[in-house]
C-alpha cells in the first residue's frame, strides 16, 4: 500500500520497522474495538497493514502479482468469530510479527545489506518486544535480578537432580517378607550376579531387554523380574514402583497373570520377586 517508500540504510529500515510495528500494536490494543469491527467474517479476504507513519489499515490484499512488498497474512477476518477474542488477536499478532520481519529483510535484500548489516538490523529489531508479546502481556520483561534468581534456581534444581541417582543407588533392592528358602535362593542369585565387584551386574544390565517395550537397560531405571517367565521389565512399563514392589511376594508380568495390570499375583511361595533399583 506504500510501495514507493524505500528505505535504503539499516537505520532507515529500522525506522520503517518501528513505524509499522507501532501501527499494528495500536490496532491490536488501543484501537482493538475498531479493528474487531472492521474484520467482518462476511467480507472477502482481509489483511492488516501497518505503515511507517504508525497508522494501520484493514484492507483487501494488493492486486498486482507479485506484490511490490511482502503481503500480510490473508483472511484474518474469517477466524474472528470462531475463536476467543484474545486468542484471535494473538494469532493476528504472530502473523504481524512475521510480516514485519519479511518486509524489513526484503528491504535489506533489495538494497544489498551484507552479513554485518543484516545482523545489526536484526539486533535492533530484536531489542523490541514482539507484537505478540505486547498483545499477550508477555512484554513485561522480568528484571535482571529475577532472571539471575531464575538461573540460580535452575542451577540449584540441576544440582538436586544430578544428586538423585547417587541417592537412589545405595538403596537396597526391595525385598518383600517371604519364606526363608526363598530369601536364601535370592541371596545366592545376588551373590552370583554381584560376584566380581559389580562387573557382572553391569554386563547383565547391558544385555537385558524389557519384556514390554523391548528397550535395553538404562542407568537410573527401576526394573522388576517376573517370577514365572523370568523376563525383566521396566517398572514404568508394567506400572510398578519400588514402593509397590516391596509389597509383592511373587511378581507376575501382565502376560503371565492373564492380562492384569502387572501388579503381580500375591500368593505363591515361589522364590520371591526380584527387582533392580537404579
Amino acid at each position: 500500500m506504500d510501495a514507493q517508500y524505500n528505505p535504503r540504510t539499516v537505520e532507515e529500515v529500522f525506522r520503517d520497522f518501528k513505524g509499522r510495528r507501532a501501527g499494528l500494536v495500536r490496532a491490536l490494543t488501543a484501537d482493538v474495538e475498531d479493528f474487531f469491527r472492521q474484520c467482518d467474517p462476511e467480507k472477502e479476504n482481509l489483511c492488516l497493514y501497518g505503515f511507517p507513519n504508525e497508522h494501520w489499515e484493514v484492507n483487501l490484499p494488493a492486486e498486482e502479482v507479485p506484490p511490490e512488498l511482502p503481503e500480510p497474512a490473508l483472511g484474518i477476518n474469517f477466524a474472528r468469530d470462531g475463536m476467543q477474542e484474545k486468542d484471535w488477536l494473538s494469532m493476528v499478532a504472530v502473523h504481524s510479527d512475521a510480516w514485519l520481519l519479511s518486509v524489513a529483510f526484503y528491504f535489506g535484500a533489495r538494497f544489498g545489506f551484507d552479513k554485518n548489516d543484516r545482523k545489526r538490523l536484526f539486533g535492533m529489531i530484536n531489542d523490541l518486544p514482539t507484537i505478540f508479546e505486547v498483545v499477550s502481556g508477555k512484554s513485561k520483561a522480568k528484571p535482571t535480578s529475577a532472571n539471575n534468581h531464575s538461573n540460580s534456581k535452575s542451577k540449584s534444581s540441576n544440582k538436586t537432580k544430578s544428586s538423585e541417582p547417587r541417592a537412589k543407588q545405595p538403596k537396597p533392592q526391595p525385598q518383600p517378607p517371604v519364606k526363608n528358602e526363598g530369601r536364601e535362593e535370592e541371596g545366592g542369585l545376588d551373590d552370583e550376579e554381584g560376584g566380581g565387584g559389580g562387573g557382572g551386574r553391569e554386563e547383565e544390565h547391558g544385555e537385558t531387554l524389557c519384556g514390554a517395550c523391548g528397550e535395553s537397560y538404562g542407568a537410573d531405571e527401576f526394573w522388576i523380574c517376573c517370577d514365572i517367565c523370568e523376563k525383566w521389565f521396566h517398572g514404568k512399563c508394567v506400572k510398578i514402583t519400588p514402593a509397590k514392589a516391596e509389597h509383592i511376594k511373587q511378581y507376575k508380568c501382565p502376560s503371565c497373570s492373564g492380562g492384569s495390570n502387572g501388579s503381580g499375583g500375591g500368593g505363591g511361595s515361589g522364590n520371591g520377586k526380584r527387582a533392580r533399583p537404579s
